[in-house]
């Protein structure tokens, strides 16, 4: 009978989920916070547009589940990258009206978003934050886009 421990193809995986979990925990303390509470918006540029759309239309749609549907405002804070682009893309077109210069005319309640998209070993991790939830996701990316590659991992705020 073979071990578990002998076969090391099996716990490759399940480090490298590991330590992005560890990653993402990590690095989820050391954003610099805005007026609001929430990270700043980063996302690197070199992301390609393909992979961007991809990540941002998965995160939106299981943003829609926590938050409700298009009805509401989302206040996004831009950093100008093609996943910033696509992230406000795919909000539109899932019916959220969408502020980037986080002005509303005062009796608009809008929702806070911010975003946070890291590349690691091979990866790319995604988050999306709200006051009320925080959403994370590991993504292999490929010339056509990219595919989820850990659950998603959903942290809601009392």
């Amino acid at each position: 009978m073979q071990s578990f421990s002998s076969r090391p193809s099996l716990l490759l995986p399940l480090r490298s989920l590991a330590a992005a979990c560890a990653l993402v925990l990590l690095l989820s303390g050391c954003q610099s916070l805005g007026t609001d509470g929430l990270a700043s918006s980063n996302a690197p540029a070199e992301i390609s547009g393909p992979a961007a759309s991809a990540i941002a239309g998965d995160m939106v749609s299981r943003l829609a589940e926590q938050i409700g549907p298009g009805t509401t405002t989302v206040s996004l804070k831009q950093d100008g990258s093609p996943f910033g682009q696509a992230l406000e893309a795919a909000l539109k077109g899932w019916g959220y009206a969408v502020v980037t210069d986080q002005k509303t005319d005062g009796t608009t309640r809008t929702v806070p978003l911010a975003y946070v998209v890291i590349p690691f070993e091979g990866q790319v991790l995604a988050r999306l934050s709200t006051n009320s939830v925080e959403l994370g996701r590991a993504y292999t990316v490929t010339t056509t886009g990219a595919q989820p590659a850990s659950a998603l991992s959903v942290m809601k705020r009392g």
